[in-house]
């Protein structure tokens, strides 16, 4: 239930989720399917620290309660490296990882990869996207140039659903 778009995967909803290994602000490699069993609010978005990041980062953080009596567990991804996210991570005492992936491959395996265009300057980058996964590794549900202040609301209001 994936599809091909200019080269790029693009996952849908009811596809199951492509499996990868990310390095960790915590120093771990973490896998997508080392969380079978919980519900996975994987989200990816453009740089630790900016503006939007911080307010969709910051919107999850504050939910850890309504998260965690919904059995997400919340993992975010960007393009930075992993001592940018312990810094970002610090600074706004985030309760969740971040994964990094410097190489934008895992990005590009959900179609979160794609030609931006910022004031009229285009480039390839992070198109803000959340995937939230089920217990058995299908998406549930997806979001696509995510708007970061409605972002955590989406997240819970569907996972309490």
């Amino acid at each position: 239930m994936s599809h091909q778009v200019k080269g790029i995967s693009m996952v849908e909803k009811g596809s199951l989720a492509p499996d990868f290994t990310l390095a960790a602000d915590d120093g771990s490699q973490v896998s997508l399917s080392d969380f079978r069993g919980e519900k996975v609010v994987l989200y990816f978005y453009p740089k630790d620290d900016t503006p939007g990041c911080t307010t969709q980062a910051c919107g999850l953080r504050d939910e850890e309660n309504a998260l965690a009596s919904l059995d997400a567990v919340v993992l975010g991804v960007s393009p930075d490296n992993v001592a940018s996210h312990v810094r970002f991570k610090k600074k706004f005492e985030l309760n969740f990882r971040l994964l990094a992936d410097t190489d934008h491959k895992v990005a590009e395996l959900y179609g979160a990869w794609a030609e931006k265009n910022n004031y009229g300057i285009k480039a390839l980058g992070i198109v803000r996207s959340t995937f939230l996964i089920d217990e058995k590794g299908h998406v549930i549900d997806l979001w696509r140039k995510v708007k970061a202040a409605e972002h955590t609301a989406w997240v819970v209001e569907t996972l309490g659903a």
